[in-house]
């Protein structure tokens, strides 16, 4: 937990952005540490710090549905680990976005809101290249990412990305929490919003999802 901070969500009152912020050390940040900062005193948005509220990691499943159902975008800002996410910001994912509230039948809860990555890379951006030592472009890495905004009937917004964080001079990260603090600032109004197709319908059948299984009757 950053210093200062109590257990709940920072910020102002949900009016429209929920950053779910999910960093294993923020003293060790460089980059996402002042992002996280920086949000906090943007007008209407609401900063949750995940492994400051939840470090057993038991997740309170009801208050981030309402959170997130309250806003209209949601920003996961996190470091990249392994090519993904922190294992915390996974779990929220698996446990708060539930089929028939997210997803599936009756799963409209997220349905025309937007999911905006804010990610950083210890490596630099030519390592992400096949000739580099992570062989992949970096947007290879991002379909997981789309995919479960597209499941939810959320747009995905172009990602904000700053490579080789753990290098680049003062004023790259500047530029780069200055980026993110205005287009916190103007959301929604974004010169590409105009641009970007329409949520996309994925319809989830009963079919592909295991039967509840029957409670046993008390003794």
């Amino acid at each position: 937990m950053l210093p200062g901070m109590d257990e709940f969500a920072t910020g102002r009152p949900a009016e429209g952005i929920y950053v779910l912020a999910a960093h294993p050390n923020w003293r060790e940040s460089r980059v996402n540490r002042k992002l996280f900062e920086r949000a906090r005193g943007v007008p209407g948005v609401t900063v949750q710090d995940l492994f400051g509220r939840y470090p057993d990691y038991d997740i309170d499943v009801p208050a981030e549905q309402a959170r997130a159902k309250a806003a209209d975008l949601i920003v996961l800002l996190h470091p990249v680990q392994w090519y993904s996410m922190p294992a915390l910001m996974k779990l929220w994912l698996d446990e708060v976005l539930a089929y028939g509230w997210a997803y599936g039948p009756g799963g409209t809860a997220l349905q025309g809101k937007d999911l905006w990555l804010v990610a950083s890379t210890g490596g630099p951006e030519e390592s992400y290249h096949p000739q580099g030592y992570n062989r992949y472009f970096f947007d290879a890495f991002l379909p997981p990412y789309e995919q479960t905004a597209a499941l939810c009937g959320m747009r995905f917004l172009p990602p904000l990305v700053l490579h080789g964080a753990h290098r680049v001079n003062r004023d790259a990260v500047e530029a780069h929490v200055q980026v993110f603090t205005e287009r916190l600032a103007s959301y929604p109004n974004w010169p590409e919003m105009d641009d970007l197709p329409a949520c996309p319908a994925c319809d989830v059948p009963t079919t592909d999802r295991p039967a509840a299984e029957p409670q046993e009757e008390a003794a």
